[in-house]
């Protein structure tokens, strides 16, 4: 017997496609979509060899994504084809959980072939994998044991030792992320920093394009900011053009380091965790596997930052973690729930349209949810009230949050464009741009030496380990209540809004895991209650705050200690850190203040002020354009 397995997100060429890994916990592996937003999109393909002649099966793991809702034509279709042949079945047909569907049999020579995914509506269809094989009775196996333990067989991959061990590992590449990672570098640590996507950023990235709210350098430490400012976009404002999020200047900034202090590893999401064996509430090394290619990677190191946004890390290893509301007998706040409950705020998938020169046709699609001219939305853009899974679990159902979204944009589109009374008002518009992936507003939040709460904000009480400041308003989304009311799941929000007396400093104690001792927390997950999260929540603050978790990392480094000894023993350092701040990019290249001054603006541009007649040297001119450019 011959067989072949071909994981579709391992394609040489996806055309058209883009990988989605943010479910691989729930199905093992990243997969391929045809994000088209209703045009098909341009083939992916990828060469394979096939070991011997024989008639082929072909068996593709896929699901009609749209089959929840229990209505119409399954959105996602496509083809498989191999050479100039398309196998006959359309796929993406076979109900709405994952399992193989079987597209056909072809008779196959030994040697190269071209295998390729055809997509037939540009609606998302969605492959996991191919599987080709001359046992014509063969099923592949639909349950999760059987399947990983197949996956692994057939794709040979064994997990690569990183040799060295990190001072510093980062998991997540978001803002917060970013800023830990950079903090920790200027302070002299070597630092790997893990994202699972091919671009830095998370929900300021291209792929979400959510602004940042908050400011940077706020009192007590004003200094505090540099990083998230100088890896923020410069023009970036609302949902428009992914240029405008300037993923390049994320990335950017980790050039400046030699290459033996920083590992930048995109598509790589942490999988697995393994525990120190003289001390199990301690990370000894996490795994992470390519989102591409499915190889297993372990990095060691002697601190871990947990900047996943779902607490991926902090759940692994078993710590206490809080989702949903807290009621009012927890922490006797004002705008807590009456009774604690699993509601959340959502995950927004914007969405914009376009004005065009002449009529713009868009498919008249009997899928998903039915729309009238009673419940529709009659808007050109979904920005952030575009908000999906308030009831649901944005970790663990990810992917049907996301789903339920950009369902209920396309069907609300589409009647809009040819159903509706008032459609000639769309009729030269067009769908300019759908987040693929959407943007998670909560989540997970892990437990530490300290829970935030409400009362805190609201009396202002200053800790002895104040840290950086949240300068947002106490800002809380719910189900927008027509929209709750029209449909049988809200995709609208609202927000009430509840001022802070000034900016307030977040404890250092809210950073770092009670529960297991060498792990920080940066991004959405600190401890917090669910009121309190949502002032913190936004990203200029986040980001300044991994700030500190990068400084903080650095003392933990120079005393060998962990995060909690910092605030026991060390925090007179860490005040000293974060007086000074993160020197940005071109100072810390040329630490000269005889020569010059720098002086750091808000938003993002650097001006010097040379002394006396001291020229500029040539290097720090080129330091300040690339941060200006």
């Amino acid at each position: 017997m011959a067989y072949l397995w071909i994981e579709a997100e391992s394609f040489d060429n996806l055309g058209g496609w883009i990988v989605d890994s943010q479910s691989m916990f729930q199905m093992g592996s990243a997969y391929v979509m045809a994000h088209g937003m209703g045009i098909p999109v341009e083939d992916a393909c990828t060469n394979i060899l096939i070991a011997e002649d024989g008639i082929y099966t072909a068996w593709v793991r896929t699901r009609d994504w749209t089959a929840v809702w229990k209505r119409g034509t399954p959105a996602g279709r496509f083809q498989v084809g191999i050479d100039e042949t398309l196998f006959p079945t359309e796929l993406g047909t076979n109900g709405e959980n994952w399992a193989w569907q079987k597209a056909g049999q072809l008779n196959l020579t030994m040697g190269k072939h071209r295998l390729a995914l055809h997509d037939l509506t540009g609606f998302n269809g969605r492959c996991d994998a191919i599987y080709l094989t001359t046992d014509l009775d063969e099923v592949p196996p639909h349950e999760d044991a059987p399947l990983a333990a197949m996956r692994k067989k057939c794709s040979g991959n064994i997990c690569k030792e990183i040799e060295d061990e990190f001072d510093l590992v980062v998991c997540g590449g978001g803002i917060a992320g970013i800023s830990a990672a950079v903090a920790a570098l200027r302070s002299g640590l070597r630092v790997a920093l893990l994202q699972d996507r091919p671009v830095l950023g998370g929900c300021n990235s291209s792929e979400i394009r959510v602004i940042m709210g908050g400011f940077a350098h706020v009192p007590p430490y004003p200094n505090l900011g540099n990083v998230v400012s100088e890896i923020g976009p410069i023009s970036g404002d609302f949902i428009g053009s992914g240029e405008l999020y300037e993923d390049y200047r994320k990335e950017s900034i980790f050039k400046l380091f030699p290459k033996e202090q920083i590992a930048l590893c995109l598509n790589e999401r942490v999988v697995a965790v393994d525990r120190c064996s003289e001390d199990t509430n301690r990370i000894r090394s996490v795994i992470t596997r390519h989102t591409r290619n499915g190889e297993e990677k372990r990095f060691l190191g002697k601190y871990f930052v947990d900047s996943t946004g779902d607490a991926v890390l902090a759940r692994m290893m078993g710590t206490a973690t809080m989702y949903g509301r807290e009621g009012k007998a927890d922490f006797s706040e004002s705008l807590a729930a009456k009774s604690s409950d699993h509601q959340v705020m959502g995950m927004s998938v914007q969405w914009y349209s376009a004005l065009q020169d002449c009529i713009s046709p868009f498919p008249d699609i009997d899928w998903g949810i039915e729309f009238t001219d009673d419940n529709a939305c009659f808007i050109k853009r979904g920005d952030w009230a575009w908000e999906t899974g308030q009831y649901r679990n944005q970790a663990d159902e990810a992917e049907y949050i996301r789903d339920y979204a950009l369902m209920v944009t396309y069907a609300n589109w589409s009647f809009l464009k040819n159903r509706s009374q008032r459609r000639s008002e769309w009729e030269c518009e067009k769908l300019g741009w759908v987040s693929p992936i959407g943007g998670k507003r909560e989540s997970y939040r892990v437990v530490g030496d300290y829970v935030l709460t409400q009362n805190d904000i609201d009396n202002h009480i200053i800790h002895e380990d104040a840290t950086g400041s949240m300068s947002w308003d106490i800002d809380l989304h719910f189900p927008e209540p027509q929209n709750e009311e029209r449909f049988d799941e809200p995709f609208r929000s609202c927000a009430y809004h509840h001022g802070i007396k000034e900016p307030y400093p977040v404890p250092y104690r809210c950073l770092y895991a009670k529960e297991v001792n060498n792990l920080f927390l940066a991004g959405r997950h600190i401890s917090m209650s669910h009121v309190a999260f949502s002032c913190v929540r936004v990203m200029r603050t986040l980001g300044l705050l991994g700030e500190v978790v990068g400084m903080a990392a650095a003392v933990c480094t120079e005393h060998n200690c962990d995060p909690r000894d910092v605030y026991r023993a060390h925090f007179n350092e860490l005040k000293k850190m974060m007086t000074q701040g993160v020197l940005p990019s071109s100072y810390h290249a040329y630490k000269c203040s005889d020569v010059c001054k720098y002086h750091f603006k808000d938003e993002g541009f650097f001006e010097v002020y040379p002394n006396t007649s001291t020229p500029i040297p040539t290097h720090i001119k080129t330091e300040i354009a690339k941060i200006n450019r």
